[in-house]
């Protein structure tokens, strides 16, 4: 895509190096440190907390950077032709890979080499990129540790500090935070403030089952307010029983149907800000809603309004203002390259609150991105075109 406004990629991700938490972790967790182990039928699989990953399949590390094999595409593409063909379509299950494709065969460009990631940001014509984890988003569903889940944290976010700290800013590290103990989150947030990291996330779940806007997390929150870090909720692997969209008994084959509701755990966890009245307790506390699409907000926030304003229900809500009053203020929401209801959303919500990502390199979205984004950002209005491009990610968080 060739364009002169600023193009920041708001959600791309790394591959973290198999041996990233035996040597940033401290040695007293080493022992249980989070490793990529090899079963007895050849398969790679997670270790977490000394166990075997109940949550991640066998062979699917070495898909994890697999966005954009247009050969794998279409033999997947002509597999599924050839099943509902031949009448066996409810035969159609995911492809298991052969046990030499691995984690680190399967790591694409840019992923785990920070020189290949600016050739790539070059290439592309970004400015800059931001950066999530990607075994970062598979090992919280595996131990209800919170002191383990945080020395997990801390040990990738000063690996991703280091690995960002000499691409001249263009590399933006972003803080993994675990809510299990809110007291060591939030020296967490301020320890990777000042380590570089220019942003924090958590998954859509918490291991204490607290709601994510629950003032037990308050020293969280202010800590990420004091320090001008938008706080994120990004999608990860959540435990079954805690996804509604898990409801139905011998499905767990239907990767397409998961997928297709992966952000709902997201759009759950940014409820409860609202519900709990985190953006009256922090006036200055930027949150950002990432990889759940964005075409929903609209109906979303309408309906939120709604029920706020014109029934009894209301009363539990712990807000001064309506709840679009301060999403159009202080949030923030990402949108896929391929959604094509942006532009008429940005008239409704407001043209300075999307951004648009990559999620280089993970599979479940198409490796055309730039080509998207082009047709996705045609209709809109010059301000809306280099908002969403990069201006809005590169103000939400403070980049130069």
């Amino acid at each position: 895509m060739r364009t002169e406004a600023l193009v920041i990629d708001a959600d791309g991700h790394i591959l973290e190096p198999p041996d990233l938490w035996e040597k940033y972790l401290e040695p007293k967790y080493r022992p249980q440190a989070i490793r990529i182990r090899v079963g007895d039928d050849g398969y790679e699989y997670l270790e977490v907390a000394g166990k075997r990953a109940a949550m991640t399949r066998p062979g699917a590390l070495g898909m994890l950077g697999g966005m954009g094999k247009q050969r794998e595409i279409e033999e997947a593409r002509r597999r599924r032709e050839e099943f509902v063909a031949a009448g066996k379509a409810d035969q159609l299950r995911f492809r298991k890979p052969a046990p030499d494709e691995t984690y680190l065969r399967g790591a694409a460009f840019g992923t785990m080499d920070m020189r290949e990631r600016l050739q790539l940001l070059d290439r592309e014509g970004m400015a800059k990129a931001i950066l999530y984890p990607t075994l970062g988003l598979l090992w919280e569903c595996e131990t209800t540790d919170p002191e383990l889940s945080a020395a997990y944290c801390r040990a990738y976010n000063r690996w991703i500090a280091d690995f960002c700290r000499d691409s001249r800013g263009r590399l933006v590290p972003i803080a993994h935070i675990s809510l299990g103990d809110p007291e060591e989150a939030a020296r967490e947030v301020e320890r990777a403030a000042k380590d570089g990291c220019k942003g924090v996330f958590v998954a859509p779940f918490t291991i204490t089952r607290r709601p994510h806007g629950d003032s037990a997390h308050d020293r969280v929150f202010a800590a990420a307010q004091d320090h001008g870090l938008p706080f994120a909720i990004h999608p990860t692997i959540e435990p079954p029983v805690w996804g509604v969209f898990h409801r139905y008994d011998n499905f767990g084959w239907a990767a397409w149907y998961f997928d297709l509701f992966a952000g709902q755990g997201v759009q759950h966890a940014f409820a409860t800000f609202f519900q709990l009245g985190v953006f009256d307790r922090f006036p200055r506390l930027k949150v950002v809603v990432l990889e759940s699409g964005a075409g929903w907000i609209g109906y979303f926030l309408d309906r939120a309004d709604a029920i706020f304003t014109g029934t009894t229900i209301a009363q539990t809500v712990r807000l001064k203002e309506k709840p679009s009053f301060y999403f159009k203020e202080r949030c923030y929401i990402s949108a896929d390259p391929d959604e094509r209801t942006i532009a008429a959303m940005m008239a409704h919500v407001g043209e300075d609150r999307f951004f648009w990502a990559s999620d280089y390199p993970h599979p479940d979205h198409p490796g055309n991105y730039l080509e998207e984004l082009s047709e996705m950002v045609k209709p809109m209005t010059d301000t809306g075109r280099r908002g969403i491009l990069g201006e809005n990610v590169a103000r939400a968080y403070g980049l130069t």
